[in-house]
């Protein structure tokens, strides 16, 4: 395909526009999943970016690959102005690497150079010879793009830092897909100051789903080996020498750098906690409001799911759910399952009048949806329309009664085929012979699906005697969706507790979503966010932010301490409901990224300092710099928060830590 002429620009046009009284540094935030949903750093990417462009302005971008389908939506393509434009110019003229500028379609509008990896896509042999020395990868090409991407962004920084040679530049990789092009520009001295987070390392993910005892035995494991055993070498080399080259290596968690130090062999100069933004209402009825208003949806979803079967009180219902990943293990979906099945046997046992309906929300591979939640949903839909257009006409008769002066005569207000229309819809929804479905779609291989499989095991089959009902949903939530009609932080807001009980999860973005929109959750000491909270919240169970054990108690017992609160939950009554979603709501501002942007501030002051020398302190407000305490020699625990740190290891506890 032919490509367009590249712009030219005129140098002497370029230094008549561009602002040199400016002195901030050029940040470059570079990562796999700019402008392209896949996980979870596509959140931290783009809840993080108005602070981001608060600080830098116009000298913030971010850099990713170029994706045709996702970029059609997410990002507006522009004209790039006086300081990207040279040098978006001067790749496509000298190595015609094409990169599409634009601004992304979310809030703060930052700047985005989408690189086409396919403009370059005929030297990767020749770069992944130079990179890693001929090593074959044969049909990973995931890691194929990730090397030329990598050259393509080291050849992007390097460009920058010849044509702007007193423009101090900090480019912050983000996983190791994005991490090449650090490497790469290490290699060829390029100067500039160089930051690389780990959100999860690639062998500690491997080890902790294939039931390795990771956080104990880590310390004995020949991490090389193992990458090599399970295929990942490649992959695990690449972010095991972004972390050793960076000037600043960062982690979202201290559960995290633990892993890191181990796998990576270097540990985290700074920990970056994972934030959100935080749009705080003016009055607290409002999130209350929206909450009973995303319940209605769910409830009359629950209605059609369970038609034939219905046999509970909606207003004695509680909506439980787990969602993330499809990771059983790993995001703990075993646990989840089988405290769901000791809640039943004691709601049983005990009489409870109390129904819970349990939703996991984990995407895996189906061809369509289920014919029999299509049908119930349909069914109720069709229910709901007869019903609403007899209530209209017998709005009509009582209100032309009275009209007349009279009372309505009660036997005349429905008339005979209002009468059969009803009887109809009833004697439609009593002809189910068979439980509702545990699962919403049809699954691809459901036979080995471990989800499916293990609710079968436990008898959570949605018998009309269980107390407890479940709904695995393995797609994605949407508000254009036939069955549940809603956007995630909309379903979330009309649940009444999340619940994820990983075992490997360095953040944990799916709690600290449920804390800002106010919803009460359970989470663990083996996350990130569960961490963060036990270090940073007293009396956090009173907030409605619940935290099991999961490294130092066996399996059972970190069970049996979720059924605990599964079962205390449910004995709570509206009202105390309600004051626990309003103590969660107000530990929001705790994750807004106005806090918690901080320990970015402090990672790129100093890989500035590292690279350009001294530089002015920026305002970080009550952020604080953990630090060993005196007689520390190569290890000791930090003055300020009490967490064992190496000698040179630098910590960053935003707001929380008590004063010493």
């Amino acid at each position: 395909m032919q490509q367009p002429p590249a712009r030219r620009y005129s140098m002497d046009r370029f230094a008549s526009e561009l602002d040199f009284t400016d002195t901030r540094p050029v940040l470059f935030d570079v990562g796999w999943e700019v402008a392209k949903k896949v996980g979870g750093i596509y959140t931290v990417l783009k809840s993080k970016s108005p602070i981001t462009v608060e600080e830098f302005g116009g000298r913030y971008a971010l850099v990713g690959p170029y994706n045709q389908a996702t970029a059609a939506t997410e990002m507006e393509e522009m004209e790039p102005g006086p300081l990207f434009g040279p040098v978006i110019a001067r790749l496509r003229e000298r190595y015609g690497i094409i990169v599409h500028f634009g601004k992304w379609l979310v809030d703060g509008y930052p700047k985005v150079l989408l690189i086409d990896v396919n403009s370059s896509m005929h030297e990767l042999d020749k770069w992944r010879g130079e990179l890693m020395g001929g090593w074959d990868v044969p049909g990973d090409f995931e890691c194929n793009d990730g090397i030329v991407f990598g050259y393509q962004t080291a050849l992007l920084i390097r460009e920058f830092t010849q044509i702007y040679r007193d423009i101090r530049l900090i480019a912050h990789f983000h996983e190791w897909q994005a991490a090449v092009g650090l490497i790469v520009a290490r290699i060829w001295n390029v100067k500039f100051a160089s930051i690389f987070t780990t959100h999860a390392t690639l062998l500690g993910r491997f080890l902790a789903s294939g039931g390795v005892d990771l956080y104990n035995q880590i310390a004995q494991i020949n991490v090389d080996s193992e990458a090599s055993r399970r295929g990942i070498y490649h992959r695990h080399w690449i972010e095991q020498r972004a972390a050793q080259e960076c000037h600043v290596f960062t982690t979202v968690s201290e559960i995290t750098a633990y892993e890191a130090e181990r796998i990576l062999r270097r540990r985290a100069d700074v920990i970056v906690p994972n934030g959100l933004q935080v749009k705080k209402f003016t009055a607290l009825h409002e999130f209350q409001n929206l909450h009973a208003k995303y319940k209605e949806v769910i409830h009359e979803f629950v209605l059609g799911h369970f038609y034939g079967h219905y046999n509970f009180d909606l207003d004695n219902t509680v909506y439980f759910f787990t969602s993330g990943r499809h990771e059983y293990f790993n995001k703990g979906v075993d646990m989840f399952i089988d405290a769901l099945a000791g809640l039943n046997y004691l709601l049983k046992q005990r009489g409870s009048n109390i129904t819970v309906v349990a939703f996991i929300i984990m995407p895996a591979p189906t061809n369509n949806f289920n014919v029999e939640s299509l049908k119930g949903q349909s069914l109720i839909r069709d229910l709901k329309r007869t019903t609403t257009h007899v209530v209209e006409k017998l709005s009509d008769r009582i209100f032309e009664a009275t009209a007349r002066g009279q009372m309505p005569d009660v036997n005349d207000l429905l008339k005979e085929e209002e009468i059969v229309m009803l009887k109809r819809r009833i004697y439609t929804v009593k002809q189910r012979n068979i439980y509702p479905p545990i699962v919403t779609h049809n699954m691809i291989n459901e036979g080995k699906d471990e989800i499916l499989n293990h609710l079968r095991r436990v008898k959570l089959w949605n018998d009309p005697a269980d107390r407890v009902k479940v709904i695995y949903h393995p797609e994605f939530l949407s508000s254009t969706s036939p069955l549940i009609p809603l956007d995630y932080p909309d379903f979330v807001r009309a649940c009444h507790l999340g619940i994820f009980p990983s075992y490997y999860e360095p953040w944990g973005y799916t709690p600290a979503e449920c804390t800002v929109l106010g919803v009460p959750s359970i989470t663990t000491n083996l996350s990130g966010f569960g961490n963060y909270v036990h270090t940073n919240i007293e009396d956090h169970d009173s907030k409605g932010l619940f935290i099991v054990d999961r490294r130092f108690k066996a399996p059972n017992e970190t069970v049996d301490q979720i059924i605990d609160i599964l079962w205390k939950f449910c004995q709570l009554d509206r009202r105390h409901r309600i004051e626990l979603r309003n103590r969660c709501e107000q530990m929001s501002q705790m994750l807004d990224w106005k806090n918690l942007g901080k320990a970015y501030q402090e990672a790129r002051h100093l890989a500035l300092e590292r690279v350009y020398g001294p530089v002015d302190q920026p305002d970080i407000g009550a952020l604080k710099m953990c630090a060993p305490p005196p007689s520390s020699q190569m290890c000791g625990v930090c003055g300020v928060c009490g967490v064992c740190l190496t000698e040179m290891q630098r910590c960053v506890v935003v707001d929380m830590c008590s004063s010493s």
